[in-house]
């Protein structure tokens, strides 16, 4: 299995990425910041500063139905924000 899932491209990481030169990824939950930046470095050819991680828990969710309310829980995930070293991007839009 991979270490890392996918990229993470929202709004905001959008934002913080053209603003300070940082990428965010969805990561493995059991992978360290030695890792991360291995696979990081091997798959994009870049240079990585460091490295910050966060462990984000399913958040509950509830819709009402015509049968009554469902409940359900999204998935957890760990992200990984991605300082690059100056000079260095990536660029996720270029296969497109």
């Amino acid at each position: 299995m991979s270490i890392i899932i996918k990229p993470l491209i929202t709004e905001r990481m959008t934002e913080i990425s053209e603003k300070f030169n940082r990428v965010g990824f969805v990561v493995s939950k059991n992978a360290t910041k030695p890792e991360i930046r291995r696979e990081i470095e091997k798959m994009y050819n870049v240079k990585i500063e460091s490295i910050n991680t966060s462990v984000y828990g399913g958040k509950t969710r509830a819709r009402n139905t015509k049968s009554g309310v469902i409940y359900g829980k999204t998935n957890a995930f760990k992200k990984a924000i991605v300082t690059l070293k100056e000079g260095h991007t990536i660029d996720f839009y270029s296969n497109i």
